[in-house]
């Protein structure tokens, strides 16, 4: 089933999930362990990313085949512009149709390693719209796209983002996935902005469940999403203590995604790390298990 007709049939708040192909056999081991525990969250999708550059394409096309046909979830692949001509996405797309995957989430993506700019390749594509129409026209895919709350990292300010993210929709994207964000406020207003701006899809709630201090300090640099001064002052009282970290984390997200559903999100997308704990407890605390 396409994600997008999942989404619009009324079912209670949808959870999915997102994980990364790994670099070694042990990432590997870890994956598919965390893949079979969360899978009795009974999640309405999963998504696989797709590295810097393309740099795990096969390997992406791989396990997301791999996890919708062998293991039955639902999944959507991750496609980005970096690196790549319209003839190479276009192999990939082909790829990804062939073995019935049908739902794609198209990202501009970031630069590779080492650079800070993107730079478009030749015959490659600029931008995420671009992207999106270049899909629609190749399969009927259902294609999602990414939202950012706070805004874009590198874009100068919220309306010109969401310019964007208006371009991306109308180019044919059936819905959005946020940005993870720790501020419910950020999202109400990002969500009454859009609508306000004639974005009427989907929009899903991205959600990070914050287990490490490190951890949390390189993604909040990667993406540029701000963590509230409550819950940071509370955090730093308890850097040291790994495990008192994982419970304010873990305390905080569901109040989250409480307050989320009560709100009506049209879904929550778990950020996982390839890891389960986190996210099976707030599943479990949210009575998707068993669902």
């Amino acid at each position: 089933m396409r994600i997008d007709e999942y989404l619009n049939v009324g079912h209670t708040t949808p959870v999915s999930f997102e994980f990364f192909p790994p670099k070694n056999d042990e990432g590997w081991t870890q994956l598919y362990r965390t893949i079979d525990r969360l899978r009795l969250m009974h999640p309405a999708y999963v998504s696989v990313t797709y590295g810097a550059g393309g740099s795990t394409r096969q390997k992406t096309v791989e396990l997301t085949g791999r996890i919708q046909n062998e293991i039955g979830l639902r999944t959507m692949a991750h496609l980005t512009c970096v690196g790549h001509t319209r003839d190479e996405i276009a192999a990939v797309a082909d790829q990804l149709w062939e073995q019935g995957i049908h739902n794609v989430l198209a990202l501009r993506g970031d630069p590779p390693h080492g650079q800070t700019v993107f730079t478009p390749i030749e015959d490659g594509f600029s931008y995420a719209a671009d992207l999106v129409a270049f899909l629609r026209e190749r399969h009927d895919f259902c294609i999602a796209v990414a939202g950012y709350p706070e805004g874009h990292i590198q874009c100068l300010n919220r309306t010109r983002d969401l310019e964007h993210l208006k371009q991306k929709v109308d180019a044919g994207a059936n819905f959005v996935i946020t940005q993870l964000f720790f501020d419910n406020a950020d999202f109400y207003r990002f969500r009454d902005e859009a609508r306000a701006m004639g974005i009427d899809v989907p929009i899903v709630a991205g959600i990070m469940p914050i287990v490490s201090c490190a951890g949390i300090k390189r993604m909040v640099t990667l993406s540029g999403a701000r963590i509230p001064h409550p819950l940071l002052l509370a955090l730093e009282e308890i850097e040291t203590d790994s495990d008192a970290v994982r419970r304010v984390g873990i305390e905080h997200a569901l109040r989250q995604c409480q307050d989320l559903i009560a709100n009506g999100a049209d879904g929550i997308h778990f950020y996982t790390l390839n890891q389960s704990r986190a996210t099976t407890e707030i599943c479990h605390a949210l009575g998707k298990a068993g669902q």
